[in-house]
């Protein structure tokens, strides 16, 4: 089967264009209620869900359109990365007015599709497709597949971007390696070994110089080095971490700590942590407000999103949304 589009997703794109943007939402995607939490930030309340409306498969990461209308949830499948089970082939596109589900891309086959990126200058999504060992570049006006770049690498799970669409760089889980991607001439560049066990998830600091990505086997980020494509430090942990994020001010790096329950901070001009903030269970993703002023902590067992002021180094809210509280989008 080749790649197709069902009609739904041209009429959903369509009649959005002609929607006022409303107020802005968090976006977090529940693994195991198989839906999309919507969130007010202003009042930290949970206002809406979206079922996904997938039997056996789920999603786990979701993006919003830069106008704030609709939301991208690659459905990833029945399982975590590397476990066996059902292989999801679709990307579902959300109308976040009508709160419904109004189409989706497939790929064509299955490819366990999972984070999905915007990016302002390229005006494409990007998204991991592990299976292929690919992201595969999207244009969402269309919800046509305009091309792939290769990662070399097999569970290419995670990925971040330069502000310009320039360079790639994945988090490859079961490898424990990370791929640094030319976006533009589509090819892989390189692949850096990280781990001798595995790694999880990867973000740029503020200022572009430094990828970072978590080691598994041992309670140490890695620090990569742009420029010169190669670990250049180590960031020393209380335990193993899963998910980073810098401010927008490139001070501070944040980190998850599931097994602690805890959110450390690391200073940047020393690498080394200065503090530690206690979360709701399982904390996962990371997710900056735009204002820089807030940073919003998704907590997979506890089915809750953390809210840390990050003038305060406080947590100011703790919100309740869906079991296994994953992916975590912004929509303006």
């Amino acid at each position: 089967m080749t790649p197709g589009i069902c009609l739904g997703c041209f009429l959903v794109c369509g009649h959005a264009q002609e929607k006022a943007a409303g107020k802005p939402e968090l976006l977090v995607v529940n693994q195991g209620d198989v839906d999309l939490s919507v969130v007010d930030p202003a009042a930290a309340r949970q206002v809406a869900t979206v079922p996904e409306g997938v039997t056996g498969v789920h999603g786990h990461e979701v993006v919003a359109s830069p106008d704030g209308r609709l939301a991208y949830v690659p459905v990833y499948g029945s399982t975590g990365v590397g476990k066996p089970g059902i292989d999801g082939h679709a990307m579902l596109v959300i109308d976040l007015a009508s709160r419904k589900v109004k189409g989706q891309l497939d790929f064509g086959h299955a490819v366990r599709p999972h984070c999905v990126l915007y990016n302002a200058t390229t005006g494409l999504l990007y998204v991991t497709t592990e299976l292929d060992q690919t992201v595969t570049a999207v244009d969402p006006k269309t919800l046509k597949i305009v091309g792939t770049i290769p990662t070399g690498q097999t569970q290419s799970h995670m990925l971040a971007l330069t502000r310009d669409g320039k360079r790639g760089y994945t988090a490859n889980v079961g490898p424990g390696t990370v791929s640094v991607l030319d976006m533009v001439g589509r090819k892989t560049v390189v692949v850096i070994p990280v781990s001798s066990g595995t790694v999880q998830r990867i973000s740029l600091s503020a200022d572009e110089k430094t990828v970072f990505t978590a080691d598994q086997g041992k309670p140490q980020l890695a620090a990569i080095d742009t420029t010169t494509n190669k670990v250049k430090s180590w960031v020393a942990l209380p335990a193993v971490a899963y998910g980073t994020a810098a401010t927008s001010d490139g001070r501070w790096l944040l980190v998850t700590i599931p097994t602690a329950a805890q959110v450390v901070v690391v200073d940047l001009s020393t690498m080394k942590v200065v503090r530690s903030i206690s979360v709701p269970s399982a904390p996962q993703e990371i997710l900056m407000r735009p204002d820089g002023k807030v940073a919003y902590v998704s907590c997979n067992v506890s089915g809750k999103v953390a809210a840390i002021d990050l003038a305060q180094w406080k947590v100011q809210d703790v919100i309740d949304v869906g079991k296994g509280a994953d992916g975590l989008g912004w929509a303006r």
